[in-house]
């Protein structure tokens, strides 16, 4: 069994309650802005207050999905968990390499210290002064998966290196690893690489795939190896309507995948009504897309399996 681990400690499978698995919550301005303005969530009272907005409509737990080094802001994290009374399961791991500054130390780390970073994160706690230097310095609240990102390069040598390092840490401190799918990235390819790691697919979820893979025969493939999936093109109307990604999902639902899935909002700063009151708030889920889900067919049995059943197979057991 594994611990459900939040910046507040530990908590019960029985305490996680309605769970979007994939968010941002706080991030600091770095290389991430410069490459989209709109990632960068560093004013910490709106951030609580639309923490605090999801907490009324019902939410519970928030997976934050931005790693160490790359801009999270740890000690942000813990404050908002405290104020809103959410749980915050935080992630150590490494996000696409076009975030990092060209003289990051991830680059130049070996497999071995990379590895050593990820399990100290997750079994001891935090460092809070990773971004621009080796990290030094630690916080008791601790990590609680592993996040990683395929961009579109594929497995190039460094690449190679980071999952290489992540499967080792969530093999040694029994945690599952999340996967930030790029578009035009290629999901099948990297499962096999992470299952000739020794990776369980029990014990991944990709993430994106409804925008990165066109072809839902890619989704289906995944799934059917065992790995979790993550939706999040919910409101992002650029890509497609919340009509069509709940076709995707009663699709999926059909051929028998309902306790593989799961759903997020994959926060920006141009997706929180504290920063644009015409964005659809972090809360857009439990006020929009759950009574949509709900008059499409979607069974309320069905719904918590995505919002909490599946959350708790992937984090706990």
């Amino acid at each position: 069994m594994k611990e459900i681990v939040t910046v507040l400690g530990t908590i019960k499978k029985e305490d996680l309650g309605f769970c979007q698995c994939h968010e941002h919550i706080m991030l600091s301005k770095g290389k991430s802005f410069e490459v989209n303005p709109v990632l960068c969530l560093d004013d910490l009272e709106k951030s609580l207050k639309e923490v605090k907005h999801y907490h009324h409509a019902g939410g519970n737990t928030i997976l934050e999905a931005q790693p160490g080094g790359c801009n999270r802001m740890t000690e942000e994290l813990v404050y908002i968990s405290r104020k809103s009374g959410v749980h915050i399961i935080a992630s150590t791991g490494f996000h696409k390499l076009i975030f990092y500054p060209d003289n990051h130390w991830i680059f130049s780390e070996p497999q071995e210290k990379l590895e050593s970073f990820f399990v100290s994160e997750l079994t001891k706690g935090m460092y809070t002064d990773a971004d621009n230097g080796l990290p030094v310095h630690q916080c008791s609240a601790r990590a609680g998966f592993i996040k990683t990102a395929l961009d579109v390069e594929g497995l190039s040598p460094m690449y190679i290196k980071l999952f290489s390092a992540a499967v080792g840490a969530a093999l040694k401190a029994n945690r599952f690893i999340m996967v930030h799918i790029e578009q035009n990235a290629d999901p099948v390819l990297l499962l096999e690489f992470l299952k000739e790691k020794g990776m369980k697919p029990g014990n991944l979820m990709f993430c994106h795939l409804a925008r990165a893979c066109k072809d839902i025969k890619i989704l289906k493939k995944i799934l059917s190896a065992g790995v979790y999936l993550e939706f999040d093109t919910i409101g992002r109307f650029k890509y497609h309507s919340d009509e069509h990604e709940i076709q995707i999902i009663k699709e999926l639902m059909s051929e028998g995948y309902e306790n593989q899935l799961m759903f997020s909002l994959d926060t920006t700063r141009a997706r929180f009504k504290t920063y644009d009151e015409n964005a659809v708030g972090l809360d857009y889920i439990l006020t929009t897309f759950v009574p949509n889900m709900k008059k499409s067919g979607i069974t309320v049995e069905q719904i918590i399996k995505i919002s909490n059943k599946n959350c708790i197979k992937l984090l706990a057991e």
